[in-house]
């Protein structure tokens, strides 16, 4: 099976860039070669430009906040595992207390660090990385692994409560729906929502089904349309009926 997700408000579509950029980050960065490393560094700036929303930090704080206390009131209830609520709250608090423990602004470290910022302004440039444009960066990805990791995890570090913070709200996020079982008559989907809200839809599939979901929502509506996958020059609508699973996800 695979899933696709699609962000329904803005927050969660930050968060789950995040999400995918420090998933990117650290498989580059648990290995030792130089291109790896440029990759994972190339990713650091990504997350830096993702992470610097203002209300960031402010809305993980206030999402998990609000998830303490629902979880506050589920205490005592003989139909809910008091050890396994006890410790998603420990996880809250945790990853709260962390959180807050941040100062100034989300990726300042980094900002700060001239060098760090001149690579980044090349990098955007394409192919403006080659030795030529910059020596030192080049010397840098040829010392030996151990210092470029030593130097990596200390840049990531600093942005690791961010990383843990929006996982724990799509973790909660996650595994607050439902899945329910449907179909797709001749690859088309519409579901009128009729007032339900949510802040993110899931899309399961089996792989063999050779098509992927496009997503389109507002307040009123959610349409699915399954497009064949290939090389065809324009997508193009699956004729036959798919079966899938859809999940409204709330907080």
């Amino acid at each position: 099976m695979i899933t696709y997700e699609y962000p329904l408000v803005e927050r969660i579509r930050t968060m789950l860039r995040l999400e995918d950029l420090f998933e990117r980050a650290w498989f580059f960065l648990a290995r030792s070669e130089p291109p790896e490393h440029h990759v994972a560094l190339l990713t650091l700036f990504e997350i830096l430009d993702v992470a610097g929303r203002a209300d960031l930090k402010s809305d993980l704080l206030q999402e998990l906040d609000r998830q303490k206390q629902i979880m506050a009131s589920f205490r005592d209830n003989p139909e809910i595992d008091q050890e396994v609520l006890a410790e998603v709250v420990r996880e809250i608090e945790h990853t709260h207390a962390d959180l807050h423990a941040l100062v100034g602004k989300i990726g300042q470290h980094l900002r700060e660090n001239e060098w760090l910022m001149g690579i980044k302004q090349r990098t955007g440039i394409p192919g403006g990385a080659c030795e030529f444009d910059l020596p030192s960066y080049h010397h840098w990805l040829h010392r030996d692994p151990s210092v470029r990791h030593a130097d990596l995890h200390a840049w990531f570090s600093p942005l690791l409560p961010i990383r843990d913070g929006a996982g724990l709200v799509l973790k909660l996020l996650r595994e607050s729906g439902k899945p329910a079982r449907l179909t797709a008559a001749g690859g088309t989907f519409q579901q009128m929502l009729g007032g339900r809200s949510a802040q993110m839809v899931r899309v399961r599939l089996p792989l063999e089904a050779e098509c992927v979901p496009e997503i389109s929502a507002n307040k009123y509506a959610l349409n699915v349309r399954f497009v064949v996958v290939g090389a065809e020059p324009r997508p193009r609508t699956c004729e036959r009926d798919v079966d899938f699973e859809l999940t409204f996800c709330n907080l």
